[in-house]
Parts: C-alpha cells; structure tokens; sequence
C-alpha cells in the first residue's frame, strides 16, 4: 500500500467526490467493517475495486487513522447523507488561529465568516543571534509568544461573547494555540467540542476564510493500493 495522504471535502462537494473516487478506482468493493470506535465517530470507509481505500470523517473527527476496517456498508453504519449532514449542521464556529507572526481569530457559520479581527505580533526565532546569552533571549522570546497569546485570547473572547459558538477550531503552532486557549478570558469555552487541528501559515484574513471553510469539510484519508 502507498503512504496515506489527506484532502478536506467540503459537504455539498462529496457526493461528487465518492462518485469519482468510484470511477477513478473500478467501482466500490465491500468492506468489512469499521471498529466500534471509528463507527461511533462516524467514519465511513470506501474501498475501490482495485485496493484504493479512502477513509471519510465527519468535522471533529481526526482523521488520523489511514487503516482499519470500515463499516460504512454494516448495517447501522454512516453513509455518505450521514457525513454530509453532520458537516452542514454544524453550528457556529470559534476559529483560533495563532503562529509567531501573529493570530487570527473569528467565529464561522455554514463555511463564512460572521466576525473576524486578524493582528500581526513579533516572536523571535529560536536562533538566537550572535553576542545574546541564551537565557536573555529564552526570557525575551517567552514575553513575546505570552503577548501574542494575550492579545489573540482577548480579542478571540470578545468575538466569541457576540457570537457563541458551539464548536472550536484551533490551527497554527501548537503550542501557542493551547497558550491561548488557556489564558482566562477563554476559560469558558474551554470545554467546546475541538474540531482536527488545522496546520496553516502565518494567519491572515485569507488564511482565516480558508480556515472557516476548512473547519465544517469531510477530512479524507487516502491510501492507495
């Protein structure tokens, strides 16, 4: 089997796609089943005639398994109407998008901004440059992620005060992600249900909208024969 690779599906394209996944691959084969675990997350596999295996999950899901069995044919499993349902039912989304180079945040609905504020915030590299003692330049990159955590949690929490959403996506660096989520003004909507961390450059109003469409998308996962 080849390497996995993922592509994101937004709802009203699947049907489209799973049609062309069959052609493309010789018709759809059967499957035997998902495990319990993939099932009650929702995930439906599709396997093309020809050993083509395309692992389908719902917004929330991770889409990190690349194997498994499927249990999109089993009786009781999710089918192609179930994904797209759960993924255009999605109520409003808290986007939470931060890098060194700065943060944006917003709410979505139905893949479109409702609100938005975007800033630019500077965190040195982690190469210090010649001449600064280490714990100098540690001390000084420190302050500056905290303070672009800070202004990216407070803005994030006077959007979200306007526009509850009922889910969260987060995307950028990781860790300065989770920095934010954490500061106090969030605390509340820590408990959100968290979409797949979504793996974006430094954010801005384009990479925020593309975000808003990304967060309520089908995560596929590919494995060719």
């Amino acid at each position: 089997m080849g390497s996995p690779r993922q592509v994101l599906v937004s709802p009203e394209r699947l049907p489209g796609w799973v049609e062309r996944f069959s052609a493309g691959n010789g018709g759809l084969a059967p499957t035997d089943g998902l495990d319990h675990d993939a099932r009650s997350r929702g995930a439906l596999m599709l396997r093309g005639a020809n050993g083509c295996v395309a692992v389908l999950h719902p917004p929330g899901e991770s889409g990190g398994e690349s194997g498994g069995e499927s249990a999109g044919d089993s009786p009781g499993g999710p089918t192609v109407d179930d994904l797209v349902a759960a993924a255009t039912s999605q109520r409003l989304i808290g986007l939470l998008l931060v890098r060194r180079g700065g943060y944006a945040v917003g709410v979505a609905e139905h893949g479109k901004l409702v609100a938005s504020k975007t800033g630019t915030k500077y965190v040195q590299s982690r190469t210090a440059a010649g001449g600064w003692s280490q714990q100098r330049f540690a001390r000084r990159r420190a302050n500056q992620a905290a303070g672009l955590a800070d202004a990216a949690a407070v803005h994030a929490a006077r959007l979200f005060a306007e526009h509850s959403p009922g889910s969260l996506q987060l995307g950028g660096d990781r860790p300065l992600a989770s920095e934010t989520l954490a500061n106090p003004v969030l605390r509340s909507y820590r408990a959100l249900p968290q979409l797949a961390f979504l793996v974006v450059p430094d954010p801005r109003l384009d990479i925020l909208k593309q975000a808003a469409i990304d967060a309520r998308s089908i995560r596929i996962t590919i494995t060719d024969p």
